[in-house]
């Protein structure tokens, strides 16, 4: 997958109309922005490394099946729970976090795959939009 660029978008103000908290964005770009300090060009490198990471790993914990890969189920889930908190991707952190929790347990259902998977395409879908 090539990289994503994205596009600065000011509104009539001059600030960012992107810094807006929007409820239908499945990404807190409020929150990004605090983590980054502001730093837009590290808020684009943050969200392509993110992207990347997150088709990765969607598909790696979708691909694997029945008890095979317990640990690495475990340990890709708490990657990604973390990278997506770092970002504000809040949707694909619970559904991880969730995903993580029943693979320790050894009790996932097919259910908590689609669901991260689902949450995962959200928010690269988004990324999209917003690279515009």
């Amino acid at each position: 997958m090539a990289a994503v660029a994205f596009r600065r978008i000011d509104d009539e103000t001059g600030s960012a109309a992107l810094r807006r908290a929007d409820p239908a964005c499945p990404i807190d770009l409020v929150h990004l922005a605090r983590q980054t300090l502001g730093d837009r060009s590290l808020e684009v490198e943050l969200l392509a490394l993110f992207d990347r990471q997150a088709g990765k790993i969607a598909a790696e914990l979708s691909r694997l099946d029945g008890g095979e890969g317990q640990g690495w189920r475990v340990e890709l889930a708490h990657k990604l729970k973390g990278s997506a908190r770092a970002v504000g991707a809040f949707t694909v952190a619970a559904a991880a976090e969730n995903y993580e929790h029943c693979a320790r347990a050894g009790v996932l259902r097919p259910m908590d795959a689609s669901r991260l998977v689902e949450a995962v395409a959200e928010v690269r879908a988004a990324l999209r939009d917003l690279a515009g």
